[in-house]
Parts: C-alpha cells; sequence; structure tokens
C-alpha cells in the first residue's frame, strides 16, 4: 500500500486486467524462485513505526502534509490519516552492532521528527491508539490526500454493499461503534519488524514468525484504550482486523479468508504459497493496471499489499536489482520508547532464528491452530495470558517468555552473530520489563486508576517519559 496510484475508479474489465497481471507475475515469480534468481545472501534487518502527530492539547493533529513537507526525508511517508506518518530505517546486516546502529539510526530520526513537529506546534509521539482519540476524528476529511486511501475506501465498501463497519470489542469494558468510511484503521499505528531472509529459508522464517506472535504481543502491549473505553491489553488487534474487514471472494467476511487476518496456516514447501493464496482468493481491491515488466512484480506487490495478514511475506528489490523476499511481523504496537522497540526486535530476530535453525521448526513445536488461539489470547490478556507451547499444559506468556524464550533468543542472537554486548542489553530490557509485568499498557492502566479517565493528562504523562527513551519498566508508576 506504500505505492500511490493513478485512479480512483475501476472497471470490472480493469481488474478482470490486473487479476491477468497478477497471475502473469505469480507464476514468474514461482519461476525464478525456483531457478535461482532471487537473492539469497545473510538475513538483513529493519524496521518501520507509525508514529502520530498531536496538538499541545495532545489530540490528533491533521498535518502531516506539512510535517512532510518540512522534514523532506525519504525514510518518512504518510499513512491513512493526515495525523499520522511512517519513520523506515534503512536495512543493516543482522549480525556484529546491529542493534545499536539500528538504535542510533532511528533515534537520529526520531529527534529530528520532534522537533520538526515541534516548528508545527506539534508533538511527535509513539502509542498503539491514542487515548484521546475520539470517533470525530476518524473521518475522510482527516485522510491523507492521497489518490490510493481514497480509492481504497471507496472500493472496500463497494466490496461491503454500502455496509458500515461494525466494530464490537468485548474486553474489560465492551465498545460497539458503526463507521461509514474505512477510517478506523488509522486508530492503530505498529512497530513493523522487517527481515530480509534468504528464499530456501523464508517459509520457515515465516511460520517461525507466527509462531511468535503471540508472546510478542504480550510483552509489548501498549493499546488498552480506544474512545476511552477499556478494552483488551493490545486492542489494535481487533479494531485493525474489524475496520477493514473485506473478506475473499464472493466477499466471504466472516469466512477463513479475510483480508485482515492471522492467516490461513503455515506454508509447507515455499513462501511463494502465499502469494499464489492471494491470487487464488482475493479479488483485486486496487486494480491499477500499469504497464511495468513482469520482472518488477509490481501488480502482484500491489495487490499483497491489500491483504494484511499479521505476518506478511513481501517482495522487494535491493541495490543488485535482484528481488528478495522478506517477511513484514506486524504484531506490534508502536512505542513505548525507541529503547523498548529495539528490545523487542532483539527478542525477535534471536528467537526467530533459533526456531528456524532447530530441528522441524517451529512447526514441531506448535501446530498453526496452536499459533492462531495463542494470538489472540495475549492480545486479550497480555503476559498473564495463559498459553499452549510444546506441551498440552498450558503456561503463562511471562513464565514462558522468562524461561524458554528469552534462552532461545541469546542463542539465536549468538547463532547471527550480533555483539554479545548489543544482544545482553537489548534482552535484559525485555527480561526486566516482562519479569516486573510493566507492558505500556501496564502503564496506562496504572495511570488511570491514579488519575482517572483524564485521557490527555495519559498522553501527556506517557510523551513526557517517552522523550527519556527510559524503557518502560523504569517509568515510575502513578
Amino acid at each position: 500500500m506504500g505505492q500511490e496510484i493513478d485512479n480512483t475508479r475501476f472497471t470490472p474489465r480493469d481488474a478482470e486486467r490486473f487479476r491477468e497481471l497478477v497471475t502473469q507475475e505469480t507464476r514468474l515469480a514461482r519461476e525464478m524462485a525456483r531457478q535461482g534468481h532471487f537473492e539469497s545472501g545473510e538475513p538483513m534487518a529493519g524496521f518501520e513505526i507509525e508514529a502520530w502527530l498531536v496538538t499541545p492539547d495532545e489530540l490528533p493533529a491533521s498535518l502531516n502534509e506539512r510535517f512532510l513537507a518540512r522534514f523532506d526525508d525519504p525514510m518518512a511517508t504518510p499513512e491513512l490519516a493526515s495525523f499520522n506518518v511512517e519513520l523506515n530505517t534503512e536495512v543493516h546486516p543482522l549480525r556484529e552492532r546491529v542493534l545499536s546502529a539500528l538504535h542510533q539510526e532511528i533515534r537520529t530520526t526520531w529527534e529530528r521528527a520532534c522537533d520538526t513537529a515541534e516548528s508545527l506546534d506539534a508533538h511527535f509521539l509513539m502509542m498503539g491508539i491514542l487515548p484521546t482519540l475520539m470517533p470525530r476524528d476518524l473521518c475522510l476529511d482527516n485522510m491523507s490526500a492521497m489518490k490510493r486511501y481514497r480509492a481504497l475506501n471507496r472500493q472496500v465498501f463497494q466490496s461491503r454493499e454500502g455496509r458500515p463497519v461494525h466494530l464490537d470489542i468485548n474486553g474489560r469494558e465492551h465498545l460497539v461503534h458503526d463507521h461509514k468510511d474505512v477510517m478506523l484503521e488509522a486508530a492503530t499505528t505498529s512497530f513493523q519488524i522487517h527481515l530480509q531472509t534468504p528464499l530456501e529459508v523464508a517459509h520457515r522464517v515465516y511460520n517461525a514468525a507466527i509462531a511468535v506472535s503471540a508472546p510478542m504481543v504480550a510483552l509489548s502491549a501498549n493499546a488498552p484504550y480506544l474512545f476511552g473505553k477499556d478494552l483488551w491489553e493490545e486492542t489494535r488487534i481487533p479494531v485493525f482486523e474489524q475496520a477493514v474487514e473485506v473478506g475473499g471472494f464472493q466477499d466471504a467476511a466472516r469466512g477463513p479468508m479475510r483480508r485482515v487476518s492471522f492467516g490461513s496456516g503455515y506454508a509447507r514447501e515455499s513462501i511463494m504459497e502465499c502469494f499464489q493464496e492471494n491470487l487464488d482468493h482475493f479479488p483485486p481491491l486496487l486494480p491499477m493496471c500499469g504497464d511495468t515488466p513482469p520482472e518488477a512484480f509490481s501488480h502482484l506487490r500491489l495487490h499483497n499489499g491489500t491483504i494484511w495478514r499479521w505476518n506478511r511475506p513481501l517482495i522487494g528489490f535491493g541495490a543488485s536489482g535482484r528481488p528478495h523476499i522478506r517477511i513484514e511481523h506486524r504484531v506490534m504496537p508502536a512505542g513505548p520508547t525507541l529503547t523498548d522497540s529495539i528490545a523487542n526486535a532483539a527478542f525477535f530476530y534471536g528467537l526467530v532464528e533459533d526456531l528456524v535453525s532447530s530441528a522441524g521448526g517451529a512447526e514441531a513445536l506448535l501446530d498453526f491452530a496452536t499459533a492462531k488461539d495463542n494470538f489472540y489470547l495475549a492480545a486479550r490478556h497480555g503476559l498473564e495470558a495463559h498459553l499452549h507451547w510444546n506441551s498440552k499444559d498450558r503456561i503463562s506468556a511471562r513464565e514462558l517468555i522468562l524461561k524458554d524464550l528469552l534462552p532461545r533468543a541469546r542463542r539465536g542472537l549468538q547463532h547471527l552473530g550480533v555483539a554479545q554486548a548489543d544482544a545482553h542489553h537489548y534482552l535484559e530490557v525485555v527480561a526486566e520489563r516482562v519479569q516486573a509485568r510493566a507492558t505500556a499498557s501496564h502503564w496506562q492502566r496504572a495511570w488511570v486508576k491514579a488519575h482517572g479517565r483524564d485521557m490527555a493528562g495519559l498522553t501527556r504523562a506517557y510523551r513526557l517519559h517517552q522523550m527519556t527513551d527510559e524503557p518502560v519498566h523504569q517509568w515510575p508508576l502513578p
């Protein structure tokens, strides 16, 4: 969905032609994969952070166009809402001092972004869901000025035959809300980890990312509130799934094939199975036909960008011009600090590497249905969720992380050749946070318990702590 498009209205012939082009490109991708034409070098690391622009009163500030013009950096792009911005890093070989290098790179970018926002009488903020956000903020007037977003809105509601989006989330409290456009999607912002991987193991990396999604959500939860309601530990998960509830062919929105989902299963033999599934089960949502060569995979990539698996394989191109595969891990919220984010990434990279290197891979530890059940339990209950992992007995996410997964992550980072000092520093951040049960969701709820539902006050206190870059488990409780 990073691609801009030329049109906002499409005909049945556009959809038919687009599907023909995706079919051609999917076939070519499989053939190029068989012939070894994809890059097969060492793993590469990078990520993107979706952030909020907020007013001095901690309300959404719809000025990303002005912000981006003043910021003037190709690593920053608009998001769906005009009060959201995405920041990206360069990709780095996943070895040596990669973690501290990524931290320094994003810190430099972040500090400049904060300065740019201040110059516009605004603030920059990482938070899974902005506590001050209200339904009136999620309107088409606050949609970023890009054709792809207008087209997305039109196509989604055409697929839904005009039915409004129905949000129904049962958590500590119950939220029911109907919305007449796709802007509900803009209620959530994430920290998305990218792992570029050799094609021959990409399906095992994808499966490992699926398997670890539950503990990743549990340890990173940062979105307990939406529209003033106290819901899940990580409320982003049900919000995003319900905000773009469009299914596959015949609009099977509530069937097994949904555009925002945990996926349909592990990959068996090749990551190309995911792209084939895209073709077989999902009609084009943005059928923008171009004249690019099939080797650019432009239509395949645009189609893939309208299917939001929580773990999504991507085809990209590096400096060599050869295609590569990377896995986009989308389950974690933005924030609470850059230190926490790099620590989460360290845990993910190490844990995935250990599982991929183990006999049988992640698939030998738990089946897909169990991984999926774990994921939604973790989103609801965070570190207190009781998960299945390599046994019939349930174990709390907290105990699982401390006793089993952190040692695996350490071993995985060592196997990758990540500097021991880096690995120890960032994994200790995770360990101390989990040991103390001190996620950002926990901190937000503690603040509200002490001060009441002053959501502007909560946001301001959170933002001031975020500016220190001290990890959230070191933030004083209210």
